[in-house]
């Protein structure tokens, strides 16, 4: 497993000297990861099943619908149906979740040279978008008609963009070096 409880409260001890943390609970933490997918066009109820079926089989838990908060007329949208799908990840799935992202998908993804540092924002969080659900090795390769993008976010307990970047990088989450 790349990250164990116990790899990140080492992170107090590699990070303190950068930082100055005089505390263990200062130092950053990763809170949970949140897996998101939209579906499309909103009348298809055959791909909403689709979606849900693979987040659920990607994730290891059942997704939550995600309602339109208005109503569009220019997309033919309603408020209230369904357009999307969110599963929240904490604890042991949330470290086997990044465990399978960082060691098996990732290094699938076409092309892949890490993450770019600039997705961390101000309050610490990486965000990741994945083009493609195939990367995953629970998503069957007959279905790749059915192919859809997700972005994964992961939270954390860090309070800038430096000590954030710092963090992932002890965690093992591959960043681009000098970007």
């Amino acid at each position: 497993m790349i990250i164990t409880k116990e790899k990140q409260k080492n992170a107090y001890d590699t990070l303190k000297g950068t930082f100055g943390y005089t505390n263990p609970m200062a130092a950053p933490r990763l809170l949970k990861i949140v897996v998101s997918s939209g579906v499309g066009k909103a009348r298809d109820k055959n791909r909403n099943k689709v979606v849900a079926d693979r987040l659920a089989r990607i994730t290891g838990q059942k997704p939550s619908e995600r309602a339109a908060r208005q109503s569009i007329a220019s997309f033919k949208l309603r408020e209230g149906e369904v357009v999307g799908y969110q599963v929240t990840l904490r604890g042991d799935r949330m470290r086997d979740f990044l465990d399978k992202l960082v060691n098996i998908a990732l290094p699938r993804t076409r092309d892949f040279r890490g993450l770019n540092a600039s997705a961390i924002d101000a309050m610490g969080n990486l965000t990741i978008g994945i083009r493609e659900n195939s990367i995953f090795p629970e998503t069957s390769e007959e279905d790749l008609k059915d192919v859809f993008g997700l972005a994964i976010t992961l939270v954390t307990t860090a309070k800038g963009k430096e000590e954030a970047e710092a963090f992932y990088r002890h965690l093992g989450i591959p960043l681009k070096v000098g970007v």
